[in-house]
């Protein structure tokens, strides 16, 4: 994942020294509020990770322009049973290198409205349980035995999406965006289950390009 990382961000680089006189060069960073939809999900609910990259915004026109992005960014869901006093979080936590490729449309200066597609890779994926309401002890030794582990041989190492969103940019180069990305591809790789998942994202996002 490091490779994949450092060769995108390398392309991103040679675009912006050939076009250097055309092209912003950025970086953006903010809060993702994750669910796994499709089966067997009624009870799951949102969780709240972040995500970090860098991006090239290469304009096409003088209203439209394309925009690559490398992201890591923390996904997943999350999902709660409470027994009497008890309450236990499950939480499945999915990481990924993304590379979305945004097609802009400014609207007016600054504004602009963007969609295109987006592939991940998996980087980690983890189960995680957390209780609440009885002895730190005893849930600590529960957590460390059932809780916590490795679940990437049951999640497909390639994730694919749809995002759309908007974005607005201040002339001394800080933006803020919006943008909601919807899961295209199945992300379970378990044998014997006939379910499918996918991953949404909706994320808020502050950064700057020059």
């Amino acid at each position: 994942m490091k490779k994949l990382f450092f060769i995108a961000a390398t392309i991103m680089l040679s675009v912006t020294a050939t076009q250097a006189q055309e092209v912003r060069l950025g970086a953006k960073g903010g809060v993702n509020f994750a669910t796994i939809g499709g089966d067997n999900t009624e009870d799951l609910e949102s969780l709240t990770g972040f995500h970090l990259g860098a991006l090239v915004e290469i304009p096409v026109t003088e209203r439209f322009a394309i925009q690559p992005e490398v992201l890591y960014s923390a996904q997943g869901a999350k999902i709660e049973n409470k027994i009497l006093d008890v309450t236990a979080t499950s939480k499945s936590k999915l990481d990924y290198i993304n590379l979305p490729v945004m097609a802009k449309y400014y609207v007016v200066d600054g504004l602009a409205l963007e969609a295109g597609p987006q592939v991940g890779f998996l980087v980690s994926a983890e189960s995680e349980l957390d209780l609440d309401g009885i002895d730190p002890t005893i849930a600590q030794a529960i957590e460390d035995e059932f809780g916590s582990g490795d679940i990437s041989d049951s999640v497909n190492s390639i994730d694919l999406g749809l995002a759309v969103g908007a974005s607005y940019r201040l002339p001394m180069g800080v933006f803020f965006g919006a943008r909601y990305t919807l899961g295209l591809s199945d992300i379970n790789d378990i044998n014997g289950y006939d379910g499918k998942n996918q991953n949404n994202v909706f994320q808020l996002s502050a950064g700057y390009s020059f």
